[in-house]
C-alpha cells in the first residue's frame, strides 16, 4: 500500500509537470498570435506585403480576425469548457464564469483584441499563481519526504529489506551512511552523525553514540549504526509530523472562512450590478454598445481571484515557513490566535529548564540517627518505581545498598505530594512539604530559604529524617527568549509549577519570567489559565482581543494545552498526548522558537491584511472608474490579472522569513 501511494504520488507529481508544461506552450503560442493580429491591423502588413483575398474582404481586416480567434481558442478553450461544466453541476459565479461571459461579451461588442487579452492575461495569471503554490508546497512536501520507505532488520540472523510498518518493537535495525532512520529506536552498537534538519530545522548535524535516542526521518551521514527500535513506525516522531502536516490545512482561519463566505455573496453581487449597468443606462441613452463595453469591465475586474488564491496561500506559505524552521503549526486558525499573543504562559521543566536534576545538597535531620548516604539510599529505595528526572537524580547519587536496605513493597504514588513505600517494614515517605505536614510528620520544619532547588523530605515510620535538594538546569537562551517576547509586546510571562516556589521563584528571577504560580498539580494550571485568559478581557472570540500561548511538554500539561487559546509542546520527542493536544509542536526544546513562530504569525498575517485590503481597493477604485467610461478593458484585465499577480508575489515574501540568530 505504501509503495502504491508513493507511486501515485510520483505519477500525480509527472501529470502537474506536464500540463504546466502543456500550458506555458499553449500561453506561448496564443501571445505570438495575438501579437501578430495587433500588427497586422494597426500596421497594415498584410497589405504591404501584397496579400489579398480577391473580392472576399481585405486580408487586413479578416486575417487578424482569424488570428485572434485562433489566440482566443487555443489560450481560452479550457477556460470556457470550465465555465460549461461548472454551470451544468450548478456553480455558475466563479472566475470562469466571470472570465467567459466577460471575453464573449467583448466579442459582441467588436473588441477582438480586449476579448483575447482578457483570456490571455488571465492564464498568465494563473501559470504564475500555479507556480507560486508549488513553489509553497515545496516547503510542506520537505516535510512530508522524511517518510523512510524501507528498513534492514536484523532477523534470523540474516538483515533483511522490510517496510518500515512491519518492524516490531524491540527489533534491531541497520542504518547505513546516506539512510534514513525508519523508526524511532535506542542506538546499541556505533556511532554517527544524525542530520536532523527536516524534523527540527536544525542544520548542526547532532552526534549520537550507544544509548542515544534516535528519531525515524533522521539521515545518517556517517558510518553504520545499530537501532533497537522501541516504537512501531506509525507511532514515530515521523509519523506524528506527518499527520500534523497532512491535516494542517483542515484547520482554517476566520480571514480564510471571511474570504470564501465573501465570494459567494460578492460574486453575485456583482454580476447583478453588472447587468443592471449594461440594461438601465442603455434604455435611457439609446447607447448599449457603450454601457455592454463598460458592464463588462465591471465584470473582469470584479473577479475574486486575487483574494480567492492569494489568503490560502498566505497561510499555506507561513505554515511551510514555519515547518522548515522546526515549527509545526496545525492550521492557519492557530496562525490568528499565535499572532494576537499578548501573555505567555509556560511549564517549567522540560520547558524553561533542561530536566537535568543533580542532587546538589543532602540533609539529614539527625546524622547521628540517618547520617547522609543512608538518607540517599532510603530515597533511591523509595523512588525504584519512579522514571521522574528527580528520581533518577537521586537514583545516579545512590553507590549501592545500604543496610541491607533492599526489600520494596506497597509502593502507592501520592498525586503533587510524592511517594509511600514499605521498606524492609519500614514506612518510607518521600515527597514534597504537603506529603510532610498531611501526614503529621514528628520532628518536620520548613526548609531555609537559601536552600535554592527542588526538595525531597524522607520521613521514616512517621519521624522526619532530612530532605535532598536538588536543581534544575535552565535551557541556554531561556532569557534571551523572554526577552525576544516582549520586544514582540508580550506583555506578560507567567510559569507555572508544581515545584516548590522558593526553586520557582530562582528560574523566574534567572531567566527574566513576570510571575509564578508554583506548587500546583495539573487541574490548579488549568484554573490559573482561566484566570490568566479572564484577565485579557473583551469576547474570546474577537479578533481584537490578545491570546495566551501555553508551552509545556509532560503528559500532566495536556489539559492546559488544550484550554489555552494557543497550545504548543515543547520537543520533538515530548509526550503524546501534549503533541495531540497542542496547536503548535516545536520540534526542538528551544524556548526562542516560540517567538520564531509569533514573528511568522504575525508577517502572515500582516500580508493577508494587505491583499485584502489592496485588493479590493484596486477592483473596487477600477470598477468606478469603468461604470465611467475612464477606465478601458486593459484597466480591468490588470485589475483582474495584475492585482492577482501583485498579492500572490506578496504573499511569497512569508517564505523569505529566516530567524533571528540568538
Amino acid at each position: 500500500m505504501e509503495n502504491e501511494k508513493v507511486a501515485c504520488e510520483c505519477c500525480a507529481q509527472e501529470t502537474e509537470e506536464e500540463e504546466n508544461e502543456t500550458g506555458i506552450r499553449q500561453i506561448i503560442i496564443a501571445a505570438v498570435l495575438f501579437a501578430v493580429a495587433e500588427a497586422a491591423e494597426h500596421l497594415h502588413i498584410f497589405s504591404r506585403a501584397g496579400i489579398s483575398l480577391g473580392n472576399f474582404a481585405k486580408a487586413d481586416e479578416l486575417l487578424p480576425m482569424l488570428l485572434y480567434l485562433f489566440s482566443y481558442i487555443i489560450c481560452g478553450k479550457n477556460v470556457v469548457i470550465g465555465a460549461v461544466r461548472n454551470l451544468l453541476k450548478g456553480k455558475v459565479f466563479d472566475e470562469t464564469f466571470l472570465m467567459t461571459i466577460a471575453s464573449l461579451g467583448a466579442v459582441a461588442v467588436g473588441q477582438y483584441p480586449e476579448a483575447v487579452a482578457v483570456m490571455l492575461l488571465y492564464q498568465i495569471g494563473e501559470y504564475f499563481e500555479d507556480k507560486a503554490v508549488g513553489k509553497s508546497r515545496k516547503s510542506i512536501k520537505a516535510l512530508m519526504e522524511i517518510r523512510p520507505d524501507k528498513a534492514y532488520v536484523k532477523r534470523d540472523g540474516k538483515t533483511t529489506e522490510v517496510n518500515p510498518a512491519s518492524v516490531q518493537i524491540g527489533e534491531t535495525i541497520v542504518v547505513k551512511p546516506g539512510e534514513r532512520i525508519p523508526v524511532d529506536g535506542i542506538v546499541t552498537s556505533g556511532k554517527t552523525f544524525l542530520d536532523t534538519s527536516a524534523l527540527t530545522g536544525e542544520s548542526v548535524p547532532v552526534k549520537v553514540f550507544t544509548g542515544s535516542s534516535v528519531m525515524a526521518g533522521s539521515i545518517n551521514t556517517d558510518s553504520v549504526i545499530e537501532i533497537q527500535t522501541t516504537k512501531i513506525a506509525g507511532e514515530s516522531a515521523a509519523a506524528r509530523i506527518i499527520a500534523l502536516v497532512e491535516n494542517a490545512s483542515e484547520k482554517k482561519a476566520k480571514s480564510e472562512k471571511f474570504i470564501t463566505r465573501f465570494s459567494r455573496f460578492y460574486t453575485p453581487a456583482v454580476c447583478a450590478a453588472a447587468i443592471l449597468l449594461a440594461v438601465v443606462p442603455s434604455l435611457i441613452t439609446h447607447d448599449p454598445h457603450t454601457w455592454v463595453y463598460r458592464a463588462l469591465i465591471f465584470l473582469v475586474v470584479s473577479c475574486p481571484c486575487a483574494l480567492v488564491i492569494s489568503v490560502p496561500l498566505s497561510f499555506f506559505s507561513g505554515i511551510g515557513t514555519a515547518g522548515r524552521n522546526g515549527i509545526l503549526i496545525k492550521g492557519s486558525e492557530s496562525i490568528e490566535t499565535l499572532a494576537r499573543t499578548k501573555t505567555a504562559v509556560f511549564d517549567k521543566t522540560g520547558t524553561l529548564t533542561k530536566g537535568v536534576f543533580v542532587v546538589t545538597a543532602v540533609h539529614p535531620a539527625d546524622e547521628s540517627r540517618i547520617p547522609a548516604d543512608e538518607l540517599i539510599a532510603i530515597a533511591a529505595h523509595a523512588e525504584t518505581y519512579s522514571n521522574h528526572p528527580i528520581s533518577r537524580s537521586i537514583r545516579a547519587v545512590h553507590s549501592g545498598p545500604c543496610c541491607s536496605l533492599a526489600k520494596v513493597t506497597d509502593a502507592e504514588e501520592i498525586s503533587g505530594q510524592g511517594i509511600r513505600v514499605n521498606l524492609n517494614s519500614r514506612n518510607i515517605l518521600a515527597g514534597n512539604m504537603k506529603l510532610m505536614e498531611s501526614n503529621n510528620i514528628e520532628g518536620y520544619t520548613p526548609c531555609p530559604e537559601n536552600d535554592s532547588g527542588t526538595i525531597i523530605h524522607v520521613a521514616v515510620d512517621g519521624v522526619y529524617a532530612g530532605h535532598i535538594v536538588i536543581a534544575d538546569q535552565t535551557k541556554e537562551h531561556a532569557a534571551e527568549a523572554m526577552s525576544q517576547l516582549r520586544s514582540l509586546g508580550v506583555k506578560k510571562l507567567v510559569m507555572l509549577t508544581g515545584d516548590n516556589k522558593e526553586t520557582a521563584d530562582g528560574v523566574a528571577r534567572q531567566i527574566g519570567i513576570d510571575t509564578v504560580f508554583a506548587q500546583l498539580l495539573p487541574g490548579g494550571k488549568v484554573d490559573k489559565v482561566e484566570v490568566l485568559i479572564s484577565e485579557l478581557g473583551g469576547d474570546t472570540t474577537s479578533k481584537k482581543r490578545g491570546t495566551l500561548l501555553f508551552a509545556g511538554d509532560g503528559i500532566n500539561d495536556a489539559p492546559v494545552l488544550a484550554r489555552a487559546d494557543t497550545g504548543i509542546a515543547m520537543g520533538g520527542l515530548g509526550s503524546d498526548a501534549a503533541i495531540e493536544s497542542a496547536d503548535v509542536v516545536i520540534m526542538t526544546d528551544e524556548p526562542a522558537k516560540i517567538a520564531d513562530a509569533i514573528r511568522i504569525s504575525r508577517r502572515t498575517i500582516r500580508i493577508v491584511k494587505q491583499n485584502i485590503f489592496f485588493s479590493l481597493a484596486i477592483k473596487l477604485g477600477i470598477m468606478v472608474l469603468g461604470a465611467l467610461g475612464i477606465a478601458d478593458m486593459w484597466a480591468a484585465v490588470f485589475g483582474d490579472t495584475g492585482v492577482a499577480l501583485l498579492a500572490v508575489a506578496n504573499a511569497m515574501r512569508i517564505m523569505l522569513y529566516r530567524k533571528k540568530t540568538l
